[in-house]
């Protein structure tokens, strides 16, 4: 008759033994994880008080009271030639750099506030 070597091993042990083995967390591990977080965002809270706002980083910068933006720059420009308007020109009468001004060419024709009549031509709609 022979003998058994070592003892059996369940289904649950092996589970276990792969998950520590390979760093897997549990729903054990992710709860403790959420409660910490709570914690941690209670502490923000009363540490932060009513009267302080947080900086979510989402807001966006605003700009004075007519102020033109860039793309208005631009687009005035090449409303202002009343005709055909080369990348030259809108670059010597706007003061932008090559990148932004195709930036603000490529958005403007998708905007379709701008017409591309050939090559570094361009006409207002």
């Amino acid at each position: 008759m022979a003998k058994r070597k070592g003892k059996s091993v369940s289904f649950d042990a092996m589970v276990k033994f792969f998950l520590q083995y390979h760093n897997i967390p549990t729903k054990k591990d992710i709860d403790r994880l959420l409660e910490r977080i709570d914690r941690l965002e209670a502490l923000v809270q009363r540490t932060a008080g009513p009267g302080v706002a947080r900086n979510t980083g989402s807001e966006r910068r605003s700009r004075p009271k007519g102020e033109a933006t860039a793309a208005d720059t631009v687009l005035g420009v090449v409303r202002r030639a009343g005709r055909e308007i080369g990348f030259a020109d809108i670059k010597k009468q706007s003061g932008f750099d090559d990148k932004k001004l195709r930036n603000i060419i490529y958005r403007l024709s998708k905007l379709d506030r701008i017409r591309r009549v050939r090559r570094g031509v361009y006409a207002a709609k």
